[in-house]
């Protein structure tokens, strides 16, 4: 068992060693003053060990730790206000009597003296000088480690709410970023301590693991192990970083098995580009000459995999392969699956872009983003600042993956670039598109790490303004949405110019006309919500209250159904138009309004007259075509049997209730025909009228016998 003694002494030979004995001799009592603690501790270990005690104006010793010296923690008094308020603080707020506390002791001061003396810096071959050096430690992060003894200043840790001993909080200019409480073993300490250093320097820690660590107690340490920082004064960089060794040195396509993909790929921060196949499987068959092609091509820039679904059945499920060969992208936990074509050019073509796409994001200013807005139809970007922590940051790394081949992600520090997009609070997420933008909804702060939110907040918005409808995103931009689709001629260049000019305005008009209507039907919620409130008031309803209190306003029920803008080539696609909405562009551009869940459509305005690739036209068109029902007369797409199949389809999933009653009722109603049919049969089976009164004859006019 450790004596309590060490454990003062490795706190620097300070008080707080002293009064850890006496806790220890006394069973651990509470209420004592300070001082008394520290006479009663003489007193029982005089005659025993020696104690020097030191004049009250020398300045504590310190500590050697790799043949450097380590000045002691700051012990916080009676100005620990005006302490921590200028920089970065690390403080421990403790009890001289808490069994915790003295358990949490040695470990935290050997911490202190680990991280004091490494080299936030690759180290040169030059030798340092500690006192000159930028390349120190506590001048890299500017950060002070302290402690604070709650017996003494019991003031100063109730104003910090500590309600449990020992809590480490860090500071920055007397504000708290982060805290935690308990005694911790070293990897524990050493990730909370990783975590306050990466909020003071966002991407300037290591990734994938903590760096080795010391044995509690020890005067003397070393490790290969530095952090991956290139610059003194570096910009927050990724907190992925590239992976240390070359991906796919061999520039092959690495067999896997069930426990090697789960330590290789899963729990990896590398990009892995995986097939799952059969031997058997005719496709995969074809396709593996282009894989292999694709496998070598990427050599030293995309890790490349596959895995034998015969042999590894369990992974091959868990990974939810249905079809064989299926080609998913992995990056740690997540994962998106490729559907695209897969000839050998159009598999490298992907692995390519999705190098560009999982690098480093990148950090614009406002000139690098105006110039990145010109050329690029949809960008997303992070607004964060000094304060934005690691969970923030590993949260926003997890987003490029399902943005390739739909837009760019790009970060900013940049506060001309935030004023311009009013954003005041950090971290934020906005997309830009052309002449438009929008900010992702956060509805609590913790949404901001909300990964699966996020993605799905992304899928609305993606898609630039005014697409062009393509036979890769027809499904996503027609399912479940009305959508507003131009029919042009790209080859008549002036008037296909000024349609898409029009759309675009249109597009921008009703989306914000969309989002004001939006806005107003949630402060009637919220206004709803408020009277609830003043009435259980007024009631003294207490229950009420609370209960109107808990209703949550929540974008998601007020949410229309969404309205799409897109073009389509007329002449590229003029037989699909022709028999979708019997329109040919040889009559001139046209607009229909689209409904493919319920195949049908609208290509003429109140008037009588075709919609046309106008502001005006559309925009009185689209209220009457909206409403329920609609206003205006629609037409079908394609047979009516395959239309009228769709609205059955519709109905069905739409009423699940009303339609299994439908359902239900018909089948009762045919089965009682049936049965009542049956019945008739059975009861006349064999018996008729005759006309000449006999019954049970053959013939309705006489006997079928011969005279």
């Amino acid at each position: 068992m450790t004596d309590p003694l060490t454990q003062g002494k490795s706190r620097g030979g300070s008080i707080y060693g002293l009064l850890a004995v006496t806790t220890h001799a006394q069973g651990g009592s509470t209420g004592q003053p300070a001082r008394e603690a520290l006479k009663l501790a003489k007193e029982k270990i005089a005659g025993e060990t020696p104690l020097k005690e030191a004049p009250e104006d020398e300045e504590p010793a310190g500590t050697t730790f790799n043949g450097q010296h380590v000045p002691p923690m700051v012990d916080l008094g009676k100005t620990y206000e005006e302490d921590v308020s200028h920089g970065y603080w690390f403080v421990e707020a403790f009890s001289p009597y808490c069994h915790h506390c003295m358990s949490l002791a040695p470990k935290l001061q050997t911490m202190y003296e680990f991280y004091y003396t490494s080299d936030p810096l690759p180290a040169s071959s030059e030798p340092k000088d500690t006192e000159s050096s930028l390349n120190t430690f506590s001048r890299y992060y500017d950060i002070k480690f302290a402690k604070l003894d709650c017996v003494a200043f019991g003031t100063a840790c109730s104003n910090y709410n500590v309600a449990s001993y020992p809590t480490m909080i860090l500071f920055k200019n007397g504000k708290e970023l982060k805290r935690t409480t308990g005694d911790r073993e070293m990897e524990k300490l050493s990730a909370f301590i990783e975590e306050c250093l990466e909020i003071i320097r966002p991407g300037s820690r290591p990734v994938g693991g903590l760096p080795e660590l010391p044995t509690v107690g020890i005067s003397s340490f070393s490790t290969d192990k530095v952090t991956p920082a290139t610059d003194l004064e570096a910009a927050p960089t990724s907190m992925l970083s590239k992976p240390r060794q070359t991906p796919n040195p061999e520039g092959i396509s690495e067999p896997f098995t069930l426990e090697t993909f789960d330590t290789v790929v899963t729990k990896s921060l590398d990009p892995w580009f995986i097939k799952f196949y059969a031997p058997w499987c005719p496709h995969c068959q074809r396709m593996a000459p282009s894989w292999k092609g694709m496998a070598r091509e990427m050599k030293g820039r995309l890790n490349v995999g596959e895995v034998n679904c015969d042999v590894e059945k369990k992974l091959c499920k868990d990974m939810g392969v249905r079809a064989y060969p299926q080609l998913s992208l992995f990056r740690g936990p997540d994962k998106l699956v490729y559907d695209g074509l897969r000839g050998i050019g159009d598999l490298i073509d992907y692995a390519n872009r999705t190098v560009d796409a999982l690098g480093a994001i990148q950090d614009v200013t406002m000139e690098e983003f105006e110039v990145l807005e010109k050329n690029e139809d949809v960008v997303f970007l992070y607004f964060h600042d000094v304060a934005t922590t690691k969970e923030d940051f590993m949260a926003l790394e997890r987003l490029p993956i399902k943005l390739i081949e739909h837009a760019k992600l790009v970060k900013s520090s940049d506060r001309d670039l935030a004023k311009r997009f009013n954003v005041n609070t950090f971290p934020r997420l906005i997309v830009s598109r052309k002449s438009t933008s929008a900010a992702y909804d956060l509805l609590m702060p913790q949404d901001i790490r909300n990964v699966e939110r996020m993605w799905k907040w992304m899928q609305t918005v993606w898609l630039p303004l005014v697409p062009e409808l393509t036979a890769n995103n027809a499904q996503e931009l027609m399912k479940g949405k009305y959508m507003v689709l131009a029919i042009l001629d790209r080859e008549q260049k002036e008037a296909f110019s000024q349609a898409q000019r029009e759309l675009e305005t249109a597009a921008t008009e009703w989306m914000e006309k969309e989002e004001h209507a939006i806005m107003l039907e949630r402060q009637e919620l919220r206004d709803a919500k408020q009277l609830r409130i003043e009435e259980a008031q007024d009631r003294d309803d207490e229950r009420a209250e609370m209960n109107a209190k808990r209703i949550r306003i929540s974008t998601d029920e007020i949410r229309r159904k969404e309205v799409a803008f897109a073009w389509v080539d007329g002449v590229f696609w003029e037989r699909w138009v022709k028999q979708s909405f019997g329109i040919s562009v040889k009559d001139g551009p046209r607009v229909v309004i689209d409904e493919e869940d319920n195949k049908r459509y609208w290509d003429t305005t109140s008037s009588g007259n075709p919609i046309l690739p106008s502001r005006t036209s559309i925009l009185e068109t689209l209220p009457r075509v909206l409403t329920s029902p609609s206003k205006l007369p629609s037409k079908l797409k394609g047979s009516v049997v395959w239309a009228y199949a769709a609205r059955s389809r519709n109905t069905i999933k739409s009423n699940p209730i009303f339609s299994a009653i439908g359902v239900a009722g018909t089948f009762v109603a045919i089965l009682v025909l049936y049965i009542r049919r049956r019945w008739r049969r059975k009861e006349f089976t064999g018996r008729y009228f005759d006309l000449t009164g006999h019954s049970g004859g053959a013939s309705l006019l006489g006997d079928n016998k011969g005279d």
